[in-house]
């Protein structure tokens, strides 16, 4: 029994090209789904796939027909509304009937939306496309890991994957021409001397005629003996590694847990620094997260205790900059670290520790950092956080220092989108 064998070329990823083809057509559609997905969904489910779908109207295609050709004529029976020469109005288009739209009917047909499901992979990706640090810096590090091979010449010894073809034929050349330089320019001699001899010969032309061909013979031989190639022509590239600067990165994530923050609020901010962690986490190996939560006083807590412990307090939120500013004295140098800080809170804070927060930030912080965000959430006006943190954003580290108002979870995405947008500083 014959078998038949399927050797086309990515006949398994036939499937895999048109999704990523399907993907990069309606990538407007799909964008809009995940910036509306963002702001119903629980922190605990961020990141999983979602379902989209796209009006009807968006993936049908243009098709062309063939018509019958010719001028016909035809009578309709009936007819007492047109006459020759009339032009009849093209019929309406039939809507989706599963957008949800229009009045009920007892009767008719419709197309529903196009609707697919991205996978998880797939919804991180154009969560946080065109994103990026503001500022990363790639510092050179006594301990960096990295590694890049460059060329470094060549060398007479190495692996047979790194032989330079053109370079061993070179020099194969160039030796086979200083050896036998003298014997072809001998033997060129010789042959000039052979061709001058004209018949008829006399005995001792005969004789020399004779020498002659001998000597061309052994200069041949002592040519052909020349190798074509030798070990000693070989070349080989020589790579070495030098050291690249690694773009190493902390992060601190400042979070206000006190009294004043309603669930509501803390939920709010709990989703700014969940969509934090997931950008961080997919797009940068080698960045450190410090998580520092703060009523009346600060700790440097864990991830899990950062996202879902229960604590409440008082408000002085100068006490979470200054751990900031000693832990970056203790474990990260500003000459080897990028580092950056995100802050979020209700604004509220107590009598008089407004001027301590400025003055923290702004000599000691900022001049380290390379980009701190403040968010402030609420629906009610501005605090006197806010306006005083306004004044650094207009001060000298402007370029390092953002600020936005958040009101509730849809306001999320897009604040966090203009934060981080690549390019923004």
């Amino acid at each position: 029994m014959p078998y038949i064998i399927d050797r086309r070329l990515n006949s398994k990823n036939k499937n895999t090209v048109n999704r990523q083809r399907f993907l990069r057509r309606y990538r407007k559609q799909i964008k809009k789904a995940v910036s509306e997905a963002i702001g119903k969904r629980s922190i605990t489910d961020m990141d999983r796939g979602e379902n989209v779908s796209i009006p009807r109207d968006d993936v049908t295609e243009p098709v062309f027909g063939h018509g019958a050709g010719g001028a016909k004529k035809f009578v309709l029976t009936g007819n007492k509304e047109f006459v020759t020469g009339d032009r009849i109005q093209r019929p309406p288009s039939q809507q989706g009937g599963g957008a949800g739209e229009g009045e009920a009917s007892d009767s008719g047909e419709g197309d529903d939306d196009f609707a697919f499901q991205i996978s998880q992979e797939e919804f991180l990706e154009f969560m946080f496309e065109d994103l990026a640090l503001p500022n990363m810096v790639k510092r050179q590090l006594a301990d960096s890991s990295e590694f890049k091979t460059v060329r470094a010449g060549f060398s007479e010894a190495g692996s047979p994957s790194q032989l330079n073809v053109v370079r061993s034929l070179r020099s194969a050349y160039a030796r086979k021409i200083a050896l036998g330089g003298k014997s072809r320019r001998k033997r060129r001699e010789l042959r000039m001397e052979l061709e001058a001899l004209v018949e008829p010969l006399s005995d001792t032309e005969v004789l020399r005629k004779k020498e002659l061909l001998e000597e061309i013979e052994v200069l041949s031989r002592k040519l052909a003996a020349i190798p074509y190639i030798d070990e000693f022509d070989l070349k080989y590239n020589l790579t070495v590694k030098l050291p690249q600067p690694a773009p190493k990165a902390v992060m601190f994530c400042l979070m206000d847990v006190s009294g004043s923050m309603t669930e509501e609020i803390k939920d709010t901010a709990k989703r700014f620094y969940f969509l934090l962690y997931l950008f961080l986490k997919r797009n940068y190996e080698k960045i450190e997260l410090v998580f520092i939560r703060h009523h009346n006083t600060a700790s440097e807590v864990n991830e899990h205790d950062f996202f879902y412990s229960r604590e409440t307090g008082g408000t002085v939120v100068s006490s979470a900059l200054t751990l900031m500013d000693e832990i970056i004295q203790e474990r990260y140098s500003p000459s080897q670290w990028n580092i950056y800080g995100a802050q979020a809170s209700d604004g509220d804070n107590w009598q008089g520790d407004t001027e301590k927060c400025v003055d923290i930030l702004t000599n000691k912080i900022l001049p380290c950092v390379q980009h701190f965000s403040y968010i402030e959430i609420g629906k009610r006006p501005p605090q006197e956080l806010w306006y005083s943190y306004k004044d650094i954003q207009t001060g000298v580290f402007n370029d390092r220092f953002d600020l936005k108002a958040v009101q509730d979870n849809a306001h999320i995405y897009p604040v966090f989108r203009q934060l981080f947008e690549r390019g923004v500083a």
